[in-house]
């Protein structure tokens, strides 16, 4: 078990590094969405690049964020049944809905993500706008993005495991490093 902590160590730090980039990524779009407007009602003139790079970092910030949210347990989740268990219930329903429910729709759209992205990168797909850009990146962070959330996934079932063991702190406390031993 204390090699699938480290691996959940791995995988928490790289979803870490990737939520905060994404963070600095919302800064990116705010200035280009400024900029656009700015110059189309300053000298009425507008570029659908300067739109669909808005498009595209946002979907990046979504799918990239996405696994760095769910290891901060920030997700939306409905606790009708969940918060009237137990610690280990609760641990015990998380490992069960990441199974069943969470890494099988995530393989699914890495599988029919993967083959849209080699397409667009294999053909050179451009936006049929005027203007427009290439669209093989933003067809590449939905495998990437869905990649990243399987494998925190991984990292969340290891945690709840080994909490069920008595190994960690609960993974579900926010504030607190679940990796260290409980008291």
């Amino acid at each position: 078990m204390h090699s699938l902590l480290a691996l959940s160590r791995l995988i928490d730090a790289v979803n870490a590094r990737m939520g905060q980039a994404a963070s600095w990524l919302v800064l990116v779009v705010v200035l280009i969405s400024a900029g656009n407007a700015v110059v189309r009602k300053a000298f009425d003139i507008s570029s659908n690049g300067f739109l669909e790079i808005q498009w595209y970092l946002f979907s990046a910030v979504f799918l990239l964020a996405a696994a760095y949210t769910l290891q901060k347990n920030e997700h939306i989740r409905i606790d009708l049944l969940a918060s009237k268990l137990s610690k280990r219930g609760q641990a015990i329903i998380d490992i069960v809905g990441t199974l069943l429910f969470l890494m099988p729709v995530c393989i699914i759209l890495i599988m029919y993500g993967w083959p849209l992205f080699e397409k667009a990168w294999v053909s050179g797909e451009m936006s049929s706008d005027a203007g427009g850009l290439i669209r093989w990146p933003v067809f590449l962070l939905i495998p990437v993005g869905f990649s990243l959330l399987l494998a925190q996934g991984l990292s969340e079932v290891i945690k709840r495991v080994a909490f069920l063991q008595g190994l960690i702190a609960d993974p579900s406390e926010k504030n607190t490093d679940v990796h260290k031993e409980p008291v």
